[in-house]
């Protein structure tokens, strides 16, 4: 399954990339391809393109945050979680997609 994702904290540092990073974990040990963006106090980095998002079969949007550009996802099945919830218990939601 190919999954974007966005990870967002309130300080964007810390658990905005601990997110990130166990996002792109657990989507290779299910054997998933995910791009992830990141948006915090330094912005958004790694930005998403439309057709990054228009060509993934789900999203899966990981923030404490109001996401910048959230409209971008309005046509693609997506799960909206809390940080802490990619942080705790990953698979559970990728087995959500």
């Amino acid at each position: 399954m190919k999954i974007v994702a966005v990870t967002a904290c309130p300080t964007g540092v810390a658990h905005t990339y601990m997110a990130a990073e166990q996002l792109t974990k657990t989507a290779a040990k299910l054997g998933h391809t995910i791009k992830i963006e990141t948006q915090g106090s330094m912005g958004i980095e790694n930005a998403l393109s439309q057709a990054d998002i228009d060509s993934a079969d789900a999203a899966i949007l990981a923030a404490d945050i109001m996401i910048e550009q959230v409209e971008r996802f309005a046509r693609i099945r997506k799960i909206e979680c809390p940080v802490h919830a990619v942080l705790k218990h990953p698979e559970e939601l990728f087995a959500r997609l």
